[in-house]
């Protein structure tokens, strides 16, 4: 067990970690209803997730179930729609932490990490660098977006639970370096978001930003975001970086017992639970040159974070 002491809070544990933005699905009526709620980086992997629950359960019930999807603000606006009796059957928050509060008001069972495989976390990204191409900032680690003239593009970590992730792997590659240590790990992160150029609420805001809008030298990126940008808008326009140590995000998926029981669909965590593993992937083509910080995060924000986030 290891306690890693951060400017947003303390992480403790051995193992994992956590990350995200945000998203939701919403269905239909009645037998057909399954409502999945999922944050924004995940977007595409859960509208494959849901076709493929719909087309087990036929299978397997004979029944139709009939997923769309919605989307949805930021962190605490999703956090408080569950808390406040959101009627979903699986949130998909990237923050352990925020189901422990579902858990602590009954709606997630209180063991929900040891109710699906993987410690209920279907898949895994990293976060890496995505620059412009060419590289003109010549940016190759950490170190380098907190030099002069360098504008760094992120989401806040008091507003975007993927932001948590893109500071704690930077406070890892301060406290992996030699000498590294709290202060040097608190100096590097001050420095770093002084140079960001633009700051969003959320991940998915922040890559709009920097790919489209062309604002700031380089994007803190989850990997699967960073090779979507790859994909959408070309390997001609941007190219990504992995920096010498990253962190391992492994956002969590939990069932909401309490609202599976009361709608009578109690069988419902049985074939959520073998498509989370059928549909289980980690992206992991920038990762050879990554040493990979595995962090199990119960990293609860200090007063003045967790009241903004």
């Amino acid at each position: 067990m290891q306690s890693i002491k951060t400017g947003l809070g303390r992480v403790s544990g051995s193992g994992d970690a956590q990350r995200g933005e945000f998203v939701a699905v919403a269905p239909a009526y009645a037998d057909t209803m399954f409502l999945n709620m999922f944050y924004d980086l995940t977007r595409g992997l859960y509208q494959d997730f849901n076709q493929a629950f719909a087309k087990k359960w036929k299978v397997e019930t004979g029944k139709t179930v009939t997923p769309s999807s919605s989307r949805m603000a930021a962190r605490a606006v999703r956090l408080a729609r569950c808390l406040g009796g959101l009627q979903a059957d699986v949130v998909t928050l990237a923050l352990a932490y925020d189901i422990d509060a579902l858990a602590s008001k009954g709606l997630v069972n209180a063991d929900w990490q040891k109710r699906l495989p993987d410690n209920a976390s279907p898949y895994t990204s990293t976060i890496v660098f995505l620059v412009r191409k060419g590289n003109p900032k010549h940016t190759k680690d950490w170190d380098d977006l907190t030099k002069p003239g360098v504008s760094i593009v992120t989401s806040n970590p008091k507003t975007s639970s993927g932001a948590r992730w893109n500071y704690l792997a930077a406070w890892a590659y301060a406290q992996h370096k030699p000498g590294g240590k709290e202060q040097t790990a608190k100096e590097l992160v001050s420095k770093l978001y002084k140079n960001a150029g633009v700051l969003d609420s959320g991940a998915r805001g922040a890559m709009t930003s920097f790919v489209q809008r062309g604002q700031g030298d380089v994007l803190i990126a989850w990997e699967n975001e960073a090779f979507l940008s790859l994909k959408e808008f070309g390997p001609d326009k941007f190219e990504i970086v992995a920096p010498s140590v990253s962190i391992l995000a492994e956002p969590p998926v939990a069932v909401m017992e309490k609202v599976v029981a009361n709608m009578a669909r109690a069988s419902w965590p049985r074939p959520i639970s073998s498509i989370c593993t059928a549909t289980k992937g980690r992206s992991r083509r920038s990762r050879r040159a990554i040493s990979i910080v595995r962090i199990r995060t119960r990293c609860r924000p200090n007063s003045r974070s967790s009241s903004r986030s």
